[in-house]
């Protein structure tokens, strides 16, 4: 039976991170063990994750002396992980049931694959407000254009994390660690599916995306740029490298109206 070693790196979530932690425990797969990192927090998220760990010995936490970033954070996760599956989730969201077992199970049936992830159900306070979608495999032209299955739900082998170093700690990669990992996996010809159901639940500040930095923005535009030439795409996928920048600079009104129209809010 494969172990998993879930990675989290925690943030300023102590109202919610009980019950992401939760959502661990109540698995039907149950041969895992969850290494948290706190990455600075002023509030009492590490206090809530000490209080689980002296719970559950497949529990750990550690923490950082200062904020350093989810990318670092969740290399000195890797560090500790003793799993031959990793697995992600974060300090504020919720695992359906079912997803390691059904993760595995996609895993074991189709050796080929190094990554799988499930498409997400957004909710907040109101309620759900978005279904994703999966049930495919991605394209090269996929990584052009954003980052093609979603990070949070993945379940991914060991030995693909050890093939790319983990994950890019350069500042050109803050907020875009995900989508590069998936980049440099994909180059080196590992495979990734993201499965036809939704299995995690991302609580989500439907607003959040528009205010995000331009700095961020421009980290977007530079993982796709990496895209167009490490995947030998074709020139006219450099237009893709735009859209982040000219989202950047919508009038926040502008980009509320466009992004509820196509999520269906």
């Amino acid at each position: 039976m494969h172990k998993i070693s879930v990675i989290m790196g925690i943030y300023n979530c102590a109202p919610y991170l009980g019950e992401a932690i939760e959502s661990i425990i109540d698995q039907t797969y149950k041969n895992w063990e969850l290494i948290m990192c706190d990455d600075g927090s002023t509030d009492d998220t590490f206090a809530v994750a000490e209080k689980y760990a002296a719970r559950d010995d497949r529990i750990r936490v550690i923490k950082n002396e200062k904020n350093i970033g989810l990318n670092k954070t969740l290399n000195r996760c890797l560090k500790e992980a003793g799993g031959d599956i990793i697995a992600r989730m974060d300090g504020d969201d919720i695992s359906l049931p079912d997803r390691f077992e059904k993760e595995i199970a996609f895993l074991d049936e189709h050796p080929e694959f190094s990554v799988v992830s499930s498409p997400m159900i957004y909710f907040d306070e109101n309620g759900e407000f978005r279904r994703a979608k999966g049930g495919r495999e991605p394209s090269p032209e996929d990584f052009a254009k954003g980052t093609p299955i979603s990070h949070a739900p993945c379940m991914v082998r060991r030995e693909a994390f050890d093939a790319v170093g983990g994950y890019a700690e350069s500042v050109d990669r803050i907020r875009v660690e995900d989508w590069d990992l998936w980049l440099r996996m994909y180059a080196k010809g590992l495979r990734m599916y993201s499965l036809p159901e939704c299995l995690y639940k991302m609580r989500d500040d439907r607003n959040a995306y528009a205010r995000r930095k331009f700095k961020y923005r421009i980290n977007e535009a530079k993982v796709s740029l990496s895209a167009v030439k490490m995947l030998h795409l074709s020139q006219r996928y450099r237009l893709c490298c735009l859209r982040p920048l000219i989202v950047g600079l919508l009038p926040k009104p502008v980009y509320t109206y466009l992004h509820r129209r196509n999520t269906g809010q």
